[in-house]
């Protein structure tokens, strides 16, 4: 079992799912994240005053996983998000050492679905 976390631009998540729903992989959490990397974020001015923008809107996806998953959610991710230019976002692949479905009590690859 993997535990997917993805942080990706905000006007790519209905490309993304799509090509998650293509993969056959329904289950997944988002949650609104801030962050910056090599883009550095912007400056912008404000009724005249520069301000540095660093810390910019992105989402992060959450998708837990068996092993037979990985590749195709990656693929998916990958397909969905990628514009090829910088900001594109970033994949972590954790190892998932228990899950557990609370209304019936499964557990591990049982209780990812």
């Amino acid at each position: 079992m993997k535990l997917i976390i993805a942080y990706i631009q905000p006007e790519k998540l209905g490309d993304v799912k799509r090509e998650l729903y293509k993969a056959e992989v329904f289950k997944m959490s988002v949650t609104n994240a801030l962050g910056c990397g090599q883009q550095r974020g912007y400056t912008e001015s404000y009724r005249g005053v520069e301000m540095e923008v660093n810390l910019l809107k992105k989402l992060r996806l959450e998708i837990a996983v068996n092993e037979g998953f990985v590749k195709p959610t990656l693929d998916a991710i990958i397909k969905g998000a990628q514009s090829s230019k910088i900001g594109d976002g970033k994949i972590f692949i954790l190892d998932l050492v228990e899950c557990v479905r609370i209304r019936t009590g499964e557990t591990g690859g049982d209780a990812i679905g």
